[in-house]
């Protein structure tokens, strides 16, 4: 399975990998990853010790999730690619039954969920935009570069896809740039240098400050950013090391201190600017950032 697409899916803020199978058109869930949620363990050793315990019983039960069970390479904890334990949907679903029901139903709620909102679709054209010939054609730094990235996340989802707002809009009690002022705003952005780490994520704080799209500037300015960091410095952001809280905290602070952002961001490169599971995984993380924690 070379080529494969990586997705990470989260359930209670932990990690469930799934890697796409393009021949049978279908996605293979990390073992591992299910059993570590339903047991409440964040141990690798006991969480693999326990799904050994696990398989040898559901062997001796006959039970179908064992033989439905095959094996695929994925990322282990020590950063390299070994072979492990996956099952496929059904299988999942099966698996979840043999745990406690309270946990269980959850989890297989989550699990069944078919996600037909605007953020499943985007997350999908997302994925799409590393394999398009689209994206070498972005403008890197520049609005209409974020435009384009824009329109191609959130084209036939919303009316204003790609389109510089004309309202004004405030999240969290933070007033936005004011739409009346904001493309004067875009062209002195636009305008700001980007040849040192420093420089870029100063231009990404105001890119951020004058959130020039109605919705979707999250998901659209990350890989702006990631865009800039690739051509200028041959890195990219590694998003899987930064997590969820770190980073809503420090992009709340940047507009009035920006080093808790940049030392996250520094800390979180990886030159692995042409790996399409790092591109993978990053998209998973950027739109894990925009989910409610309601």
């Amino acid at each position: 399975m070379s080529n494969t697409k990586i997705s990470i899916r989260f359930f209670d803020d932990r990690e469930v990998r799934a890697i796409w199978d393009d021949e049978n058109s279908k996605w293979w869930f990390s073992v591992l990853d299910v059993v570590a949620v339903l047991s409440d363990q964040n141990d690798y050793t006991k969480t693999r010790n326990y799904w050994k315990y696990l398989k040898a019983k559901l062997k001796k039960e006959n039970s179908q999730v064992v033989s439905a069970a095959t094996q695929l390479k994925i990322l282990a904890p020590d950063g390299k690619k070994r072979f492990a334990d996956v099952l496929d949907f059904n299988g999942i679903f099966a698996l979840g039954k043999e745990f406690p029901a309270k946990k269980a139903n959850r989890f297989i709620e989550w699990f069944t969920f078919s996600d037909e909102s605007i953020d499943g679709k985007s997350k999908t054209k997302a994925y799409a935009l590393y394999d398009s010939s689209f994206i070498d054609n972005i403008e890197v730094g520049t609005t209409k570069g974020l435009q384009q990235i824009h329109a191609y996340l959130f084209g036939g989802l919303y009316d204003f896809a790609g389109q510089i707002r004309h309202k004004n809009i405030s999240k969290g009690g933070f007033q936005f740039a004011l739409s009346r002022f904001l493309g004067e705003t875009l062209k002195q952005i636009e305008a700001m240098p980007e040849l040192t780490f420093d420089q870029i994520v100063d231009k990404y704080v105001e890119m951020n400050i004058a959130h020039p799209f109605m919705e979707g500037n999250g998901r659209s300015t990350r890989i702006w950013l990631d865009l800039i960091l690739k051509k200028r410095l041959k890195n990219c952001v590694d998003w899987s090391k930064i997590g969820k809280q770190d980073y809503m905290n420090a992009m709340k602070l940047s507009p009035i201190d920006s080093t808790f952002l940049n030392v996250l961001l520094k800390k979180a490169l990886t030159t692995k600017i042409n790996d399409r599971e790092m591109y993978m995984k990053g998209i998973d993380y950027s739109y894990y950032y925009e989910e409610s924690d309601l």
